[in-house]
């Protein structure tokens, strides 16, 4: 220090050290797998944050089944993920196909087969009219070596042979009795019924309102099925007749760029010129299937794979854009006479209309990649001349019922409202989040019994996570604790997981993955509450309180949760105000004076009180929707439950007492003729023991021990040492049963 001015040192300029910014890591970017390069691929919208996405909807012309529940309620989680967690605008555009030769087959035969009811012919004609009708199915039977199609044609044919035989031995003079067995085979045989008709009325003319009654009516039950799904509505809507206009200029414009030709009032799609052109390429998603022609003609619809129809075509590959009306089907005039439009183009046309020449997305079945999609690729680049129409193509999986194929032609199908009497929405949607969304599905009881059991599982962890969060402080010095090593480990564990769903929904939005995760999350946190509970000590309130509020928010993205409730599944009938928040003061008020009672009853040994208490919690609360739970050592938990879930719970328990009781009578009788078996041995000289074996041994000493079997042979020493042992501990047994016989003597 010496020549340095100690008065100065405190008066020294000192500047701030340089800062090093931290390296950081890259967080994960989402990934969907693209079927158009069959791999997963970044995420990358072409306009910002704005995604422009269309999906392929229903051809309303029957009741909406759980192969349509599984893509829509797939594409509205896909959807909610984009929207509600990465926070994309998603523009999401749908159609429906209200037009097309399914519906025009359909609405022809449910018209005449509504006629043909209303004026029930009689009996004889009846009989006969469907004994021709069924001809057709019975030929088909014979032919076809689909097994599928062989299950369905023998149960059809089957159920009206049934309604055929009720109807022949009834002997009722009741006419109403008879006209109900009627309607009922009417029922059973419409399908083979309504092609009769169909073809028998080939030369009536149609009245075109009958093609637009039947797609309204089963659209309306559509938009009900979604709506009770939760999937959320399209935020734009297109129907296929509402459209022809547009249509009309597409086509037209195709043809102008050299790639569709006119035909005998019909249009076909080139798709050899197509293909051979340098900027495009024929079957992007499908290469394989290119030349496919069963493929091709399914594409093509029922009626329209007439041979005449087929000979107008240049090659079978091509496929048609429009088509010439045959009598008795909807017809719109157009520069190639009247017609109507092909299915491909419906959706190309109405998803450019609104869209523009550049999808981000676009969603459909499996079953759809070809012909249906490719098709739709193939019209709609040669409209634009571009190669990139969709950018991200994804299909959802098959689903199957109980392992067999679901096919709504083969008439192996479950509606969506016959899905929903036996499970919630939520059941339904779990099942589909624990799957992978574009793996096929197998419908069935295992299957939803898994989701079921989820649900449960999660919803458990709910009520007892806002069961603490009544009993604990929510303000104020008493809300917040020390957080020891248990804390800082589920905080930890916490991160991890967060961590891990934010991976899993990167990964094309791996629903299953985040699932999982979820289910170790909240395990991990019902281990710390239980041992929180074990020593007396009261769980963390905030941080149980962020782990529920995460799971619920997850559960929202998903569309598993409706609602505001900041913590757990709704509460069934829970109107604008929160059920809980009102209840839940009185409920613990009773609470705790039920268990002020019991800790007198307990005191003053009063067993009636204490069952009556018992009865409260186990009868009277159930069925008020509330569980309360008596908690040794910690203070009373209350659980507001669905009261048919609580009412289950409680037939449950008491089948597994009935079932306990039962057990245990069942022990204490074997046990007592175990005893009493001892005991008839225990009487049993020691000399008759062997002599009751006659199937064994045949010749005995004089004290009763076997000397040969049953054959006449000696026995063999080591046989007649084991069989000692046997005849002097029974020996002992017998002595000491004599001994325990009370003296006759005459003692007193």
């Amino acid at each position: 220090m010496a020549g340095v001015d100690v008065n100065t040192l405190g008066k020294c300029k000192r500047f701030q050290p340089a800062w090093s910014p931290p390296v950081g890591t890259e967080g994960s970017k989402l990934k969907f797998y693209n079927s158009l390069t069959r791999q997963k691929e970044v995420f990358v919208p072409q306009n910002g944050n704005r995604v422009l996405w269309y999906s392929c909807g229903p051809t309303v012309y029957d009741a909406s089944h759980m192969g349509h529940a599984r893509s829509y309620i797939s594409f509205d989680i896909l959807r909610r993920v984009l929207q509600d967690y990465f926070n994309y605008d998603v523009f999401y555009v749908m159609n429906i196909t209200d037009i097309d030769d399914k519906i025009i087959k359909r609405a022809r035969q449910s018209h005449l087969l509504e006629k043909y009811s209303s004026e029930l012919p009689a009996l004889d004609q009846l009989l006969a009219d469907i004994a021709v009708a069924k001809q057709s199915y019975v030929e088909k039977l014979a032919v076809t070596d689909d097994l599928d199609k062989r299950t369905m044609l023998e149960g059809t044919l089957s159920k009206v042979d049934f309604a055929i035989e009720e109807l022949k031995k009834c002997t009722s003079n009741d006419s109403s009795q008879v006209n109900d067995l009627k309607r009922r085979l009417l029922v059973e045989a419409a399908d083979p019924l309504g092609d009769w008709l169909d073809t028998r009325a080939n030369a009536e003319s149609v009245d075109n309102e009958i093609f637009m009654k039947l797609p309204r009516f089963w659209e309306e039950e559509f938009h009900k099925d979604m709506e009770a799904l939760n999937v959320l509505p399209a935020d734009c809507l297109t129907r296929v007749s509402e459209y022809m206009p547009e249509i009309i200029d597409y086509v037209q414009k195709i043809i102008d760029n050299g790639y569709a030709y006119e035909s005998n009032g019909s249009v076909y799609f080139c798709t050899d010129k197509f293909d051979k052109s340098e900027k495009h390429t024929y079957a992007k998603l499908v290469p394989e299937a290119y030349g496919d022609s069963n493929e091709l003609l399914t594409g093509e619809g029922d009626l329209c794979i007439s041979k005449d129809r087929l000979s107008e075509k240049k090659s079978l590959n091509d496929f048609a854009l429009w088509k010439t009306s045959k009598h008795r089907e909807p017809a719109w005039d157009s520069p190639w006479g009247k017609g109507r439009p092909g299915w491909h183009i419906e959706c190309s046309v109405m998803a450019s209309s609104i869209l523009g020449d550049s999808l981000d997305v676009h969603t459909g079945g499996f079953d759809l990649k070809f012909p249906h999609h490719d098709n739709e690729l193939a019209q709609s680049e040669a409209y634009y001349e571009n190669d990139h129409w969709v950018r991200y193509f994804l299909h959802a999986g098959h689903l199957t019922i109980s392992g067999c194929k679901m096919s709504k032609s083969l008439k192996n199908f479950v509606t969506i409202k016959e899905a929903l009497q036996k499970n919630t929405a939520r059941q339904l949607r779990l099942a589909f989040l624990l799957h992978s969304w574009r793996d096929t599905l197998d419908y069935g009881p295992n299957t939803m019994e898994v989701a079921m059991q989820y649900e449960k599982f999660v919803n458990e962890f709910f009520l007892t996570v806002k069961d603490i969060l009544r009993l604990v402080p929510s303000h104020g010095i008493a809300a917040f604790e020390k957080w020891n090593q248990e804390e800082c480990q589920l905080a930890k564990s916490f991160d991890e997981k967060r961590a891990a769903v934010h991976s899993a929904l990167c990964d094309s939005v791996d629903t299953r993955g985040v699932l999982d995760s979820i289910r170790d999350l909240v395990g991990i946190c019902n281990v710390y509450i239980r041992g929180k509970r074990d020593s007396r000590l009261t769980p963390n309130r905030a941080l149980i309180q962020s782990i529920a509020a995460f799971v619920t928010r997850i559960m929202k993205i998903f569309g598993a949760i409706e609602g505001k409730q900041p913590i757990g599944f709704p509460q069934s009938g829970e109107c604008a105000n929160n059920l809980e928040e009102t209840v839940m003061p009185y409920l613990t008020a009773f609470a705790d004076f039920r268990e002020g009672v019991r800790k007198v009853a307990r005191e003053q040994k009063v067993t009636a009180i204490l069952d009556a208490c018992d009865s409260v919690r186990d009868d009277v609360l159930p069925n008020l929707g509330v569980r309360l739970e008596d908690l040794e050592g910690q203070p009373t938990a209350l659980k507001l439950v669905d009261r048919k879930t609580l009412l289950h719970e409680r037939e449950v328990k008491k089948q597994e007492e009935e079932k306990k009781r039962l057990e245990k009578e069942q022990r204490k009788q074997e046990q007592l003729e175990a005893q009493a078996m001892r005991d008839a041995q225990r009487k049993t000289p020691p000399s008759e023991l062997f002599r009751s074996e006659t199937n064994k041994y045949l010749k005995f000493d004089e004290k009763g021990m076997p000397t040969h079997d049953i054959e006449g042979k000696e026995l063999q020493k080591s046989t007649i040492k084991k069989l000692l042992k046997l005849y002097q501990a029974q020996e002992k047994k017998y002595n000491a049963y004599l001994q325990s016989i009370p003296s006759s003597n005459g003692d007193s």
